[in-house]
């Protein structure tokens, strides 16, 4: 749908990567000042290959420490490139912790934010008396037990439509609209590892590390199903919503 003939006229190709990384290292996706980000070692990497100064478009900003198992990016380049070429190039310059799963040819109105139609995060929590040393980068420790079915009933109460106001914070820029629609929320135990998965059209700044933030809570049993429901409705956020340690966020995949 999104593919560009290589016959094509135009003044430059716009090629679309899927992206896994490790976020650990790095203060984020978005390029920031005297600090080293995902998108910035791309648009280096892109820079030796091709020797072009090109600006990389996320599909989404993951913050310090979160995770990307399918992060999409957009960029254009005034050179065309055969796809598993630009693929091989940028995995040979990019750090290990950042990897080029797949890149193509895309039409020059594609763009990895607008173009998105849904998105799904997944949230780790390894839920043990001992974290497991090859997943504290990955996943939250949590030693005591959590109730799993009450964070279920929780999940249910925050699918669908809602101004999610309570589970955002200040990102320091406009937000036209704090109503999303959250196709599904949902919450899995396989052993001590409890899976979060969230899926909407778009997630408000930190909105997914909130969600998770409240049903940890539910979990502990420091908010109740009623108090789930109140909190949604209230549209304002306080610290009965808090925010979840970013090492147990991935974005996991995004639809277009």
């Amino acid at each position: 749908m999104n593919e560009l003939s290589p016959s094509q006229d135009v003044s430059a190709f716009r090629f679309r990567i899927t992206v896994a990384y490790d976020g650990t290292a790095y203060a984020g996706w978005q390029v920031q000042p005297a600090t080293m980000t995902v998108q910035q070692r791309i648009e280096e990497a892109l820079k030796s290959l091709t020797g072009e100064t090109v600006k990389v478009h996320g599909s989404g900003r993951t913050d310090q420490g979160v995770h990307a198992a399918g992060q999409v990016a957009h960029f254009d380049l005034l050179s065309d490139w055969i796809p598993g070429n630009l693929t091989k190039g940028l995995n040979a310059l990019l750090p290990q912790d950042i990897r080029v799963f797949q890149a193509r040819r895309v039409k020059p109105d594609f763009h990895a934010r607008r173009s998105a139609i849904k998105k799904e995060y997944r949230y780790f929590i390894w839920n043990a008396p001992v974290m497991d040393p090859i997943r504290r980068f990955y996943a939250t420790s949590v030693y005591k037990p959590l109730n799993v079915k009450a964070m279920k009933a929780a999940a249910r109460v925050l699918v669908g439509r809602h101004d999610f106001a309570a589970f955002t914070a200040n990102p320091n820029r406009v937000v036209e609209s704090t109503v999303r629609d959250v196709y599904s929320l949902s919450v899995r135990r396989t052993g001590n590892l409890i899976i979060i998965r969230a899926s909407s059209e778009g997630f408000l700044y930190k909105m997914v590390r909130s969600l998770a933030g409240l049903l940890l809570r539910v979990g502990e049993g420091a908010v109740t199903l009623d108090e789930v429901s109140e909190i949604l409705a209230s549209k304002i956020r306080t610290a009965r919503v808090p925010t979840a340690p970013p090492e147990g966020l991935f974005l996991w995949r995004v639809w277009y």
